[in-house]
């Protein structure tokens, strides 16, 4: 694989498909997979937040895994994750995600104080993943402190990413380079709206879910120098976004039904417990998916 710091573009986070009757709709997320790749993702994240994570089976966690691992077949890293509540559990999902082939393992870890974050984050970085992907992951405030980052990284041979999803994010995003001279590959995730904030400020990739070609155009756009066409195709997204980022359990509801509506999944089944998505959601929902397949086909015609 080619070093961290030139995993660049979209990371796509991949939704849990379920069927009718509850299990994981394995067909279902092998084409997501394939369709993903087609588009140019650099890369692939699950099970993750967005894929349920904490209503899934260990048994399933490694279907899914195994299953994006078999489907990729080595063209992009696939990276595993591994979050878990205690250190124990983190670091069994760890040996087993690095034993179903993972390039790289996720962790989110809680933040209590600095001697127990570092303890935590040495215990997985043990398993010798062949990298560590940190989720730092705060939704009402900063998250875990620069310079704990920074002296971390410096000591953790495995420890080379961090997804950074705090509040506000695009001051950490320079910060944590900064402090790391660059060396550290930077990911954004959950401030999807401030993409291309993120993408002026040096972030290495940006890990959204789902509408893959859209995102991979705008990416491509930005990095060939054609900021302000990355930033018009941006802008067409955000009543999307808008939509979709009002809360994670909404995202979720609007992705498989965006999925299901593009054919890719069996349904759009989502575990309890989980926000009601209710029939003025639906309509809104509807309306969006039009609107984003309608700019997917333009997209498409645009490379014909």
């Amino acid at each position: 694989m080619k070093t961290l710091l030139q995993l660049r573009g979209i990371i796509t986070v991949l939704n849990t498909p379920f069927t009718d009757a509850d299990r994981i709709d394995v067909a279902g997320l092998r084409v997501n997979v394939l369709n993903a790749i087609d588009a140019g993702v650099a890369g692939f994240l699950a099970p993750a937040m967005a894929s349920e994570v904490d209503k899934l089976s260990m048994e399933e966690r490694e279907t899914i895994v195994a299953t994006i691992v078999d489907a990729v077949a080595g063209r992009v890293p696939v990276i595993g994750g591994a979050s878990a509540p205690t250190s124990e559990a983190r670091r069994e999902l760890g040996r087993r995600l690095i034993g179903l082939g993972c390039d790289g393992i996720l962790v989110s870890i809680s933040f209590e104080d600095e001697r127990q974050y570092a303890r935590d984050l040495r215990a997985v970085a043990d398993l010798a993943p062949p990298f560590l992907m940190v989720q730092d992951w705060d939704a009402n405030g900063p998250g875990v402190p620069v310079p704990l980052i920074a002296r971390l990284f410096e000591e953790v041979e495995a420890f080379r990413s961090l997804k950074i999803e705090t509040v506000p994010a695009g001051v950490k995003y320079s910060a944590v380079l900064e402090a790391t001279g660059g060396r550290l590959h930077v990911s954004g995730g959950w401030a999807v709206m401030q993409m291309i904030e993120a993408l002026d400020r040096g972030v290495h990739a940006f890990m959204p879910t789902g509408m893959h070609r859209i995102y991979t155009r705008i990416y491509s756009l930005y990095a060939g120098g054609r900021r302000d066409e990355a930033r018009a195709l941006f802008d067409r997204l955000l009543p999307v976004l808008a939509f979709s980022n009002q809360h994670l359990d909404i995202s979720i509801h609007f992705f498989k039904r965006l999925m299901h509506g593009q054919g890719v999944y069996a349904a759009d089944r989502v575990r309890a417990p989980i926000v009601p998505f209710d029939a003025y959601h639906e309509r809104v929902a509807d309306e969006l998916i039009d609107y984003v397949m309608q700019l997917e086909r333009e997209i498409a015609a645009s490379h014909a």
